[in-house]
């Protein structure tokens, strides 16, 4: 039985795992392996949390969510600026694995961010490709600029990994859509953004991997989510211009190029565009504001799985 107010803050590094718990401080470490695991899980359940916090730790935070979560514990992964700003509010300056884990802890019980289930493993495949995609795309940008400048005697090291990356990036991409098109669910909803202009192949999977909640959240909740609301910058009598800040960089970016294309050949984007640019808003206002108008189009064709109708 879970004891109510319990709340457990989990510093994830490599090698360790450092526990604690709020509002009772009980500090414990445990190795970041099998065995550790166990122990944690075992640990966590003598405790009874109303809730276990982690960040997100650029990957080893997942099988130790994974474990938890499989235990029947509620665990919520958050962003780790967030963290830090609260911490910075409690005055914690100072940083340790244990502090870390106890301003978590902390966290938890003062923010308590809703636990959100894990994506199963076809879905872990499916975000791990698209990030792969995005690296390969990546590197490979970066070896072209290299080669402008590279000097003879590198020139063709430089081409050959160029060639390299390039069948990487083709053979990625072509694993990328046979696991799209392996689930009838993520085919349905591929088909379903791609029938709009200006969502290609991949900025479809972009979205169904990396932004599952399209369809489930409010206009207003998915823009945020994202990152293309504008936020007030007010005080007092000033009234600040309104920008966009934080949400998902890996969903932006591809949904930034999508609009850009959008903006050209999708009728109900340009027409949209035209219209802000016409009325003097700068071109980076506008392209911020049709890629909002364009995921606010595909939120809601995803909630009522209804393809593109222009009109």
């Amino acid at each position: 039985m879970m004891t109510p107010g319990c709340y457990v803050g989990v510093d994830v590094a490599k090698k360790h795992l450092d526990v604690a718990t709020a509002p009772a401080t009980v500090s414990t470490r445990f190795t970041h392996d099998e065995g550790g695991l166990s122990a944690l899980v075992a640990h966590v359940r003598t405790v009874g949390p109303t809730l276990v916090v982690l960040e997100a730790t650029g990957g080893y935070e997942t099988d130790v969510a994974a474990a938890l979560a499989l235990a029947g514990v509620p665990v919520a992964v958050v962003n780790p600026r967030q963290v830090r700003d609260f911490a910075k509010a409690l005055g914690r300056l100072a940083k340790t694995d244990a502090l870390d884990a106890d301003v978590l802890a902390r966290f938890a019980a003062h923010v308590r961010p809703e636990p959100r289930p894990l994506p199963d493993a076809a879905q872990q495949d499916l975000t791990a490709l698209v990030a792969r995609r995005r690296q390969l795309v990546e590197m490979l940008t970066a070896e072209r600029h290299r080669l402008a400048l590279a000097r003879a005697r590198v020139k063709r090291d430089v081409q050959t990994h160029i060639h390299f990356l390039e069948q990487r990036l083709k053979a990625t991409t072509t694993d990328l859509r046979d696991c799209v098109q392996a689930s009838p669910v993520w085919r349905a909803q591929d088909n379903l953004l791609q029938s709009v202009p200006g969502i290609g192949p991949t900025t479809a999977a972009t979205l169904i991997a990396d932004l599952p909640e399209l369809g489930r959240l409010s206009r207003q909740q998915i823009a945020a989510l994202v990152g293309v609301a504008p936020l007030n910058r007010d005080s007092g009598g000033r009234r600040g211009p309104r920008v966009t800040w934080g949400g998902r960089a890996v969903v932006r970016a591809p949904l930034y190029m999508a609009t850009r294309v959008a903006t050209r050949y999708n009728p109900v984007i340009r027409a949209f565009y035209q219209r802000l640019r016409a009325a003097g808003k700068p071109p980076k206002v506008a392209a911020v504001a049709a890629m909002r108008k364009l995921l606010t189009i595909l939120n809601a064709m995803v909630k009522a799985q209804r393809p593109w109708q222009p009109a």
